[in-house]
């Protein structure tokens, strides 16, 4: 472990996680996808401007935006950087980040472990710390206030005083770990990029369909106010009522939220390189057919993490910036002084 002020995090931008596809797409957002004076701009932008994998909230009701070059937090009139401290100008690989029950935060990168911060000095977390990997791109925290992580080795545990790591060796289906999700019985669920499953504290099962078909390349499980489970998988949008699966949708689920009315909101391709965001309307969820309605579709990779704001909005990420959804329009925010565009 180690204490961090300026440290430089060299990236070689390479394998990005994709959806609906057992082999993942590439990210493309290199230096060499933009021209110099572009990159700067980039780097030196006060919000956003770089590929936003997962948006969260801290307990203030902030937004927190966890972009590839850097981790911002918008307080309702601006963008504050994170990380600015942490990353080098020229290349950074941040993946999610979580507030924590004590209010400290946690930064998951790519490829260069996981970073806490307390708001006065940074801590450095890699495998020699006894994290499971050092590709460390997802970030739970359970009921009992233990951090967990979902690292390219397996998952790991922290406990505020060292790592526990649960890999195939210990019953998990497969160590590249896509999602993670405490249900109200304390039960975990595991996405994977293999076979998905969930561990009650002694095992892991694999759970799988009616067809006793396991669930593979889950990216996304929330669990509703109703407790029912719902997830995402190579084959679409699914639901688990605790006793069976109910497939909801064909279309893709990279992302899942529940706003307050119930209704689902899902972000994922929904045909061959076309992504979107979508609302499942909650009237209609347990139809055979639920209503859908297309908030906006795009490129691929075009709508990423999602989440829904205090004040009802819908805050998502895309392949360059974060996007605000006020229920009419959508606002992008772009440019160095963060005006919207």
């Amino acid at each position: 472990m180690k204490q961090v002020h300026v440290y430089v995090l060299l990236l070689v931008f390479s394998i990005s996680c994709g959806q609906n596809q057992t082999k993942p797409p590439q990210d493309n957002i290199s230096k060499g996808h933009y021209s110099e004076s572009q990159f700067k701009e980039v780097v030196a932008s006060k919000v956003p401007m770089s590929m936003v994998r997962n948006v969260k909230k801290d307990r203030d009701g902030n937004i927190l935006i966890a972009s590839y070059l850097g981790v911002f937090r918008y307080d309702g009139i601006s963008f504050t950087n994170l990380t600015s401290e942490i990353i080098s100008p020229r290349f950074a690989s941040f993946w999610d980040v979580l507030e924590d029950r004590k209010g400290n935060l946690w930064f998951g990168t790519k490829d260069s472990g996981v970073y806490y911060y307390n708001g006065k000095s940074y801590l450095h977390f890699t495998t020699k710390d006894g994290l499971g990997s050092n590709s460390a791109l997802h970030i739970y925290e359970d009921k009992a206030g233990n951090i967990w992580f979902g690292t390219k080795g397996g998952a790991s545990r922290y406990d505020g005083r060292s790592f526990r790591n649960f890999t195939t060796k210990d019953g998990l289906p497969n160590n590249d770990i896509n999602a993670i999700m405490e249900d109200k019985n304390g039960k975990l669920w595991f996405g994977t990029r293999g076979e998905a499953c969930y561990y009650d504290g002694k095992k892991f099962t694999v759970f799988k369909n009616k067809d006793g078909k396991p669930f593979y390349n889950v990216w996304s499980i929330i669990e509703d106010k109703k407790g029912n489970i719902w997830f995402g998988d190579a084959d679409g949008l699914w639901r688990y009522n605790s006793k069976t699966y109910t497939k909801v949708s064909q279309r893709g689920a990279y992302a899942i939220v529940e706003d307050k009315k119930g209704n689902i909101w899902t972000t994922g391709e929904i045909n061959p390189k076309v992504w979107a965001l979508s609302r499942y309307d909650v009237k209609s969820l347990y139809n055979q057919v639920p209503r859908v309605t297309e908030i906006k579709s795009g490129g691929r990779m075009d709508f990423l993490g999602i989440l829904e704001a205090n004040d009802g909005s819908i805050w998502f990420g895309s392949g360059s910036a974060v996007h605000r959804y006020d229920g009419k329009t959508i606002t992008d925010f772009k440019g160095n002084d963060g005006q919207k565009n």
